[in-house]
């Protein structure tokens, strides 16, 4: 049902057409009362024909305006005039992430940036009760300001319980929840979606892993030449490695995803906020030691060699060490510093480097079966030690006086003593610490 220029819903006057898709088409419009431009969805006729799937989308769309997070595109009204029903959103200015895929894979940083803020739009929802089931690059838009925002939950989410019979229809597949019924879309569909069984919120995390192989490698995780042959090969098949794809993917961050591409559920994240935590030490350097995509992070072998950095690095480690000597630093500085690792042979990986104050030390996580631990490097000696107390740190970060450190633990921010001592909680993760807090 097209709207023409002009025309009135309610308070909200129709401006122009800006797209449509399986579940109705969207137009920008103007909010006459607040005098704001916003976005309209006008549903189709399927659906503001039936009024117990109308009566269902007016109460999780309620459910999501309820939900008021960045990363959640903000529903504002729900309406019908005469025959038609829509939904009343926030205006995005931008691109979907389908649209910022067009040209190939996105590099490393932003695409883990995107997928932090993907994990935490469904963490919010997920504790509401709420299952996206059909995430997928193009419910999901990116805005002029790298603001990611998961679109389509008002139409898709889903809030399961052991009585459900039926759903609001989907925009992909079919309208039922029940048993042996399939619904999302193929491609980005979790094993138990293909089933046909009861899912909950890890049938997300298992979408959002499909979502961060596209981004990371420009490929689909599963494709086949029908839906059948692609819903197959996410029951029976592997996605390949990530550093198939010609690019140098730290070796714990194929892990990450592949343990969000796990067939079995349990297996997988079991919250999408621990895997918004897990992702986030990939987000950026908080020792400000910058690594490059180029930079073969990781390795398997019993001596691990790290790549640790470039200039900067360089310039801050071996400069400022050799200044507190007494030596002028040397110039240019070397472009890349290596540091190679004695580590027991059932490490499978280190990441997360973090450079101490004094330049002496170097912090990181060592993962060996599937937790990490925090791990301290001394440079002046060679050595390694692992922090007892850490089992399951990542992120590490170093006080300013360098004596203890931060890092995350399944859930909680934590600190110990950089000599190693007892583990405090500062506080849990996503809450802030009390004023006057420090490391």
């Amino acid at each position: 049902m097209s709207l023409t220029t002009g025309q009135r819903l309610g308070g909200y006057e129709i401006v122009s057409p800006l797209g449509a898709g399986g579940m109705g088409e969207v137009y920008r419009a103007r909010d006459l009362k607040l005098e704001r431009d916003v976005a309209i969805k006008v549903l189709p006729e399927r659906v503001a024909g039936d009024a117990d799937a109308l009566a269902r989308f007016e109460r999780e769309a309620k459910t999501i305006a309820a939900l008021s997070h960045p990363n959640l595109v903000a529903i504002f009204d729900f309406g019908k005039e005469g025959s038609i029903a829509y939904a009343v959103m926030e205006l995005l200015e931008g691109e979907t992430l389908r649209q910022a895929l067009s040209s190939g894979a996105l590099p490393v940083r932003k695409a883990v940036e995107y997928g932090v803020q993907i994990a935490l739009g469904l963490a919010s929802a997920h504790e509401k009760g709420i299952v996206h089931r059909d995430l997928k690059p193009d419910n999901v838009f990116v805005t002029a300001d790298g603001r990611v925002k998961i679109l389509d939950f008002g139409l898709a989410a889903h809030r399961p319980t052991p009585d459900e019979g039926s759903d609001t229809k989907s925009p992909t597949k079919t309208s039922h929840t029940d048993p042996g019924t399939v619904l999302g879309t193929a491609g980005y569909m979790s094993p138990e979606q293909v089933k046909g069984l009861r899912v909950d919120h890890r049938t997300d995390i298992f979408a959002l892993g499909v979502v961060l192989y596209e981004m990371l490698t420009g490929r689909r995780a599963f494709h086949g030449d029908t839906a059948a042959e692609t819903m197959a090969a996410i029951l029976k098949e592997d996605v390949a490695e990530l550093s198939g794809s010609g690019r140098a993917v730290p070796l714990s961050l194929d892990r990450l995803v592949r343990r969000c591409l796990e067939k079995r559920a349990e297996e997988r994240f079991q919250s999408a906020r621990d895997l918004a935590i897990s992702l986030e030490a990939y987000s950026g350097s908080e020792s400000g030691v910058a690594v490059p995509e180029s930079a073969p992070l990781l390795s398997t072998s019993p001596r691990i060699s790290i790549v640790i950095g470039l200039i900067a690095l360089a310039t801050g480690l071996l400069a400022g060490w050799l200044a507190r000597r007494g030596t002028e630093a040397p110039a240019p500085p070397p472009s890349r510093v290596q540091f190679v690792l004695s580590l027991p042979s059932d490490v499978k990986s280190v990441f997360q480097p973090a450079v101490s104050p004094n330049g002496r030390f170097i912090a990181f996580s060592a993962v060996q079966e599937r937790d990490g631990q925090i791990w301290i490097y001394d440079i002046t000696t060679g050595q390694s030690r692992a922090l007892p107390g850490t089992e399951a740190g990542t992120g590490p970060a170093w006080s300013t006086d360098g004596r203890s450190l931060a890092f995350a633990s399944r859930g909680l921010l934590q600190r110990t003593s950089a000599a190693g001592g007892p583990v405090s909680t500062i506080c849990l993760m996503g809450e802030f610490a009390s004023e006057g807090s420090s490391v």
